[in-house]
């Protein structure tokens, strides 16, 4: 076995030929211990009982020839915090000493378990990738609607879903194909034409509007709105197909303008999140306040991704609308990819009054229309108040007091907006949990149950 040479060691004992101790030093990595408290004590006492048998060998190994191999223990310090080492041990020229020398594994131990924690990590990531993923090919293939993914450059077929199929009146593609055709070749020469000028328009627009095409054997026509998607190596076509017959046209016509239309063409943005906030549906308002172009790059994605405060909006938002059945004029703000922000007031409700499935949420740019006035009551009473005494005391203390009137009243409004869970709060205010009960100590503001956290601490 090759011996390793351990440099700067972290221990150094001097034992006797029995291993009680005579000698011992640290080194700066643990720093305010006592060495001097194992002085005349078996070594064997200054580990966990499982690892004697390891000092046992090495002592062994040391007495008979010379020099022991290395093996790692369970180290406990003088303070009586432990510590992993790995020790060997040396006889010294007299034949009655034996010198021990150890070196910390901390450094290794906390590495070994972040990898560990890094790969539990990417596991996680994978298996919610692949959830992901049947959760968008489940509603792919199950949509009422002919859905078509095409290649931005080419207009190549990328995926289509069986109602597509059903409509362009193909074949279902063979296992392990990938060249599923061209759109264009299922269009007529005009519909091709008109269908190129929609894609141009959207892409110096970053929208259209809808055009009819003539599909399939018995050339129906069907309404065409296509998106633009953007991924990391191409750009896609997301081109959705729905019957546009005069019958529906004059059912259409009958009912008026539907209202899926007019929140789409409103000038407020509206998106439908599921319970755990992952956006199903948004409008065109929306995606341009986010500064995203297509839909499907926010499908699957959680709305607390672009709000003010990340997760902890959310986690208002959706905690009030599932304990009330909805939330009004709740103000934050709305990041954009491209660094916007957009100040909000958001409204929400879901679709059944206890434990909704989905949740629709309102909200409206207010960045124009924000007041500077002091609200009436509460801290506006304190400061008007605090005004009065100006004269009768000193400015600092005036101060003093507005600041404290402002902050208590702002740590009561988040506090409420987090119904009561201290945590949530906490983030609100852009505080650590321990400051923010510094505070509450500080306004008397403690004596309240700490909800939706776990005490035990």
């Amino acid at each position: 076995m090759i011996q390793k040479s351990p440099s700067a060691p972290d221990i150094k004992l001097v034992l006797d030929w029995e291993g009680l101790i005579q000698e011992a030093s640290l080194s700066d990595t643990f720093a305010g211990e006592e060495p001097a408290d194992w002085i005349g004590v078996p070594w064997g006492d200054t580990v966990r009982p499982s690892d004697e048998i390891h000092l046992t060998r090495i002592l062994k190994d040391a007495r008979d020839q010379g020099v022991s191999s290395f093996r790692q223990v369970v180290q406990r310090l003088p303070s009586g915090t432990e510590a992993p080492i790995e020790y060997t041990a040396v006889r010294l020229d007299d034949d009655h000493h034996l010198l021990a020398i150890g070196k910390s594994l901390r450094a290794v131990t906390e590495l070994q378990n972040r990898l560990v924690e890094a790969q539990q990590t990417l596991e996680r990531d994978y298996w919610k990738l692949r959830e992901v993923e049947t959760r968008y090919r489940l509603l792919f293939n199950s949509s009422r609607e002919a859905i078509l993914l095409l290649d931005a450059q080419g207009l190549g077929i990328i995926d289509l879903n069986p109602r597509a199929l059903q409509v362009l009146g193909l074949p279902p593609p063979r296992p392990r194909s990938t060249d599923k055709g061209k759109f264009l070749d299922a269009l007529t020469p005009e519909d091709g034409q008109a269908f190129n000028r929609m894609l141009r328009e959207l892409r110096d627009r970053g929208q259209s509007q809808d055009i009819i095409l003539r599909l399939g054997p018995d050339r129906q026509p069907w309404t065409a709105h296509a998106a633009l998607m953007t991924t990391a190596d191409k750009d896609i076509f997301v081109v959705h197909l729905a019957p546009a017959g005069g019958a529906a046209l004059s059912q259409e016509h009958d009912r008026g303008l539907p209202l899926e239309d007019l929140v789409e063409r409103g000038p407020d943005a509206y998106v439908i999140i599921d319970n755990q906030g992952m956006i199903l549906r948004a409008n065109r308002t929306f995606l341009d306040m986010v500064q995203v172009g297509s839909e499907a790059a926010l499908l699957g994605k959680p709305l607390g991704r672009w709000l003010g405060r990340p997760g902890a909006d959310l986690t208002v938002l959706l905690a009030n609308v599932l304990r009330l059945g909805a939330v009004r004029l709740f103000s934050t703000t709305l990041h954009g990819e491209q660094g916007s922000e957009v100040e909000v007031e958001i409204s929400a409700a879901g679709n059944h009054a206890l434990n909704p499935s989905h949740i629709g949420v309102a909200m409206r740019d207010v960045g124009r229309r924000l007041s500077t006035e002091p609200s009436p009551g509460g801290a506006g009473q304190w400061l008007d108040f605090l005004v009065k005494q100006v004269g009768k005391t000193t400015l600092r203390k005036l101060v003093d007091e507005a600041v404290g009137v402002v902050e208590r009243h702002y740590i009561e409004a988040a506090l409420a907006l987090a119904g009561g869970n201290r945590t949530v709060a906490a983030e609100l205010l852009g505080l650590s949990r321990q400051s923010l009960y510094v505070k509450l100590n500080r306004y008397g503001l403690d004596g309240g149950e700490d909800k939706g956290e776990t005490k035990g601490h």
